[in-house]
């Protein structure tokens, strides 16, 4: 049985980053050898002298979209704040919002643009189960022109509070962000730029893409006081035939696989659920926790991630729980930088 209270540290809040550093290859980079049981404590722009050769990055393109909505109930007035979190093949928007008062099927709300414009309105349909509502936007408009226009970047709210700069429109997205439909960043990839990649190509490193729509469920507490107590969100994933085919020429040569991310994680090794990596396209719900065993990976670069979370777990899951759990203690005495904005780490 695995208590949740396994999974909770003390963190000081001002190691809490609430900005990236100026230059995304300078962050710290806290290196955890698995088999020597050691730390050592270099920066992102190290990587191409600490990785080898033959080995082969899988780095998750998901785009965020710019998903906080602010706006008013049409009829009153009331001020009301949402998040937008899927939208169907029939232009159906599934979103989360709060207000005052209790929300009606039928009724309205104004979108309010960042300069505090009235714009569109979204008619909201039935609500789900889960508190969130379906909705259709009008006038009708592709989405994500819409989200660009009226949304803002949906950072979490130990950033700010959630309340965006100019800047975060750049800063909280990969350099290599090209499939929109997450509502949160894959943070261990805001530390890459293109000179790095390109670097990492030229001695041979190979790299390839998954996507993961990294969904808000990601990031909340675990219910209940058991890790199998807790229902695992479900989010849309795919690997296509070209990046299993890298990988699987990595393993040839005797390279390793590092996953960007633990939602790199999350897509592999659903791919590899039957014991040999596959394309894969659709929606998974997969909690890794102990006594999980990994078919997929054999590296993982990872930023620092609250307590009492999945990720949490999937990281102590794969790094070992003692060593990942000494890991924090390290890195909350060397003061790194903790969570989305934070520094990162690289277990092997």
């Amino acid at each position: 049985m695995y208590e949740l209270a396994q999974y909770d540290y003390d963190l000081p809040q001002e190691l809490i980053a609430q900005q990236p550093v100026s230059s995304r290859t300078d962050a710290r980079l806290l290196v955890v050898d698995r088999a020597a049981k050691t730390f050592s404590h270099k920066h992102i722009r190290d990587l191409p002298e600490i990785l080898d050769p033959n080995d082969c990055l899988v780095i998750n393109d998901t785009q965020v979209v710019p998903a906080r909505l602010v706006g008013k109930r049409t009829r009153t007035g009331g001020r009301w704040e949402g998040l937008f979190l899927e939208v169907s093949e029939e232009g159906v928007w599934r979103v989360m919002g709060k207000t005052r008062g209790k929300l009606t099927p039928g009724e309205s709300i104004t979108l309010v643009d960042a300069e505090g414009h009235e714009d569109s309105r979204l008619l909201l349909g039935t609500k789900a189960p889960d508190g969130t509502w379906f909705a259709r936007p009008e006038p009708v408009e592709e989405t994500f022109a819409m989200l660009s226009r009226v949304g803002r970047v949906p950072l979490p709210p130990y950033i700010r509070k959630g309340e965006m700069v100019a800047g975060d429109r750049r800063q909280y997205q990969t350099v290599y962000a090209k499939n929109p439909g997450a509502v949160a960043a894959p943070t261990a990839g805001l530390h890459f730029t293109e000179p790095l990649m390109c670097k990492l190509r030229e001695q041979g490193v190979t790299i390839c893409s998954i996507t993961l729509h990294v969904g808000l469920g990601t990031f909340r507490p675990i219910s209940g006081n058991t890790l199998a107590e807790h229902e695992m969100h479900s989010e849309w994933g795919a690997i296509g035939s070209e990046c299993v085919e890298t990988i699987a020429d990595c393993r040839k040569r005797g390279g390793r696989i590092i996953a960007v991310g633990t939602t790199s994680v999350r897509v592999l090794e659903t791919a590899a659920s039957e014991g040999t990596l596959h394309p894969f396209t659709g929606h998974t719900d997969l909690f890794i926790r102990p006594p999980y065993e990994f078919r997929a990976i054999d590296g993982l670069m990872t930023n620092f991630h609250l307590p009492r979370t999945t990720l949490l777990v999937l990281v102590r899951t794969f790094g070992g729980d003692s060593l990942i759990r000494h890991a924090y203690e390290a890195a909350i005495r060397e003061e790194y930088r903790f969570y989305s904005y934070g520094d990162a780490m690289l277990i092997v």
